[in-house]
C-alpha cells in the first residue's frame, strides 16, 4: 500500500476516534473512501444510521443533499461534507420555487420526492422516498390518491408501471443514469450472453425494459449477492462494483458505458469529488459543515421522517 495512503488512513482513524466521529460513505464514493468508511449504504441506509448514531460528528461521503437530510435528522450534531461542491445534477433538476409554484397549482395533491433533493424542495413535500423504498411507499398510499412526483422522471415512470399509477412527474433526470447508452449495453449482453443486466431505476425506460433486475444499488446488491449467475452487467454509477466484488469476489461484476464516454464506465463527477485527503481535513479542522436553515429544516423533517415509519 501506498506509504502517503497509509498515513492517511490512520490519521483518519485516530480522528474518529478522538472526535467521536462517524465517517458514512455512498456506495458511489471512491474505492479507498469506502474502505475507510465505519458504514456504507444507499441514501435510505445512510438516513437510518444517521437518525440513529450516537457520534458527535458525522462525516458524510456523498453528496450535498445527503449531508443535508443528515442534519436535519440530526440537529444537535455536527454534520461534515468533505467537498461543499460535491452536489447532484437530479437536485440541480428542481429548483425550490418552481417546484413551490409547481405545487401551489394543485393543491389537492400528495407530494412525494425523491430523496434527491434539497432540504429546500423537502419542505415542499409531504412524503420523501428512495429508490430502495418508492413503491412500496407509493402502494401503501390510497389507489385514487393524486400524487406529484419529483424530480426523477425516470424513476416516477418505473414506479407508475409497476404500480399502475398515473403520478404526475416532474422532468428531472440524473447525469449519470440518463447517459447510458442502450446500444453499447446490449452489445456488451451479446458479448457476455450469460451476464444478467441489473438496472438502476433512474435510468431510462428502455434500459429498465431489458433489465434481468430494476432496483436501488442495495436492492441490486442484495439481488447479485443471492443470484446463481456467475456475471453481471451493471448499469448504475460505477462505485458500486467495489462493494459487489467484495461481498461477491467468485463472480464477475462489468461496468456499463455512458453514450458519451470510451471507456468502460459512468461515473458521478460530484460523487468523486470527495477524496481521502479531504476526509482528513474536514475531521482536523471540523469544515466545511452542513448548516440548514431552522425554519426549512423543520418543515423538511416531517417528510422524512414519514417516509423512516413508511420503510420500517
Amino acid at each position: 500500500m501506498d506509504t502517503d495512503l497509509t498515513t492517511l488512513k490512520e490519521e483518519i482513524a485516530c480522528l474518529k476516534k478522538e472526535k467521536n466521529a462517524l465517517v458514512m460513505a455512498h456506495y458511489y464514493q471512491r474505492d479507498e473512501i469506502q474502505e475507510i468508511a465505519d458504514f456504507i449504504g444507499d441514501s435510505l441506509a445512510l438516513a437510518q444510521k444517521a437518525a440513529a448514531t450516537d457520534a458527535d460528528i458525522i462525516v458524510m461521503c456523498g453528496v450535498h443533499f445527503m449531508g443535508e437530510t443528515a442534519k436535519i435528522l440530526c440537529p444537535g450534531k455536527k454534520v461534515l461534507v468533505p467537498d461543499m461542491s460535491a452536489g447532484c445534477s437530479l437536485a440541480d433538476s428542481c429548483d425550490a420555487e418552481e417546484f413551490a409554484r409547481f405545487v401551489e397549482t394543485r393543491p389537492d395533491y400528495t407530494v412525494v420526492s425523491y430523496v434527491n433533493t434539497s432540504a429546500a424542495v423537502k419542505a415542499h413535500t409531504d412524503i420523501v422516498v428512495t429508490s430502495g423504498n418508492a413503491r412500496k411507499i407509493i402502494e401503501s398510499l390510497p389507489e385514487d390518491e393524486k400524487i406529484i412526483f419529483g424530480p426523477d422522471k425516470n424513476l416516477g415512470g418505473y414506479i407508475n408501471s409497476v404500480t399502475g399509477r398515473d403520478m404526475i412527474l416532474w422532468p428531472g433526470a440524473c447525469h449519470v443514469h440518463d447517459r447510458f447508452s442502450l446500444e453499447k449495453i446490449k452489445a456488451m449482453k451479446e458479448a457476455h450472453p450469460g451476464a444478467k443486466i441489473l438496472v438502476h431505476p433512474e435510468c431510462r425506460k428502455p434500459l429498465q425494459l431489458i433489465a434481468d433486475k430494476v432496483g436501488s444499488t442495495a436492492a441490486l446488491l442484495e439481488f447479485a449477492a443471492a443470484d446463481e449467475a456467475g456475471e453481471y452487467i451493471v448499469v448504475t454509477e460505477s462505485g458500486i462494483l467495489f462493494e459487489m466484488r467484495r461481498k461477491c469476489p467468485e463472480k464477475t461484476f462489468l461496468a456499463a458505458p455512458a453514450e458519451d464516454s470510451e471507456c468502460q464506465c459512468n461515473e458521478c463527477d460530484y460523487m468523486k469529488l470527495n477524496t481521502l485527503e479531504k476526509v482528513a481535513a474536514c475531521l482536523r479542522d471540523e469544515q466545511p459543515e452542513i448548516i440548514v436553515d431552522e425554519e426549512i429544516a423543520a418543515k423538511a423533517i416531517r417528510p422524512i421522517r414519514r417516509m423512516l415509519e413508511l420503510s420500517r
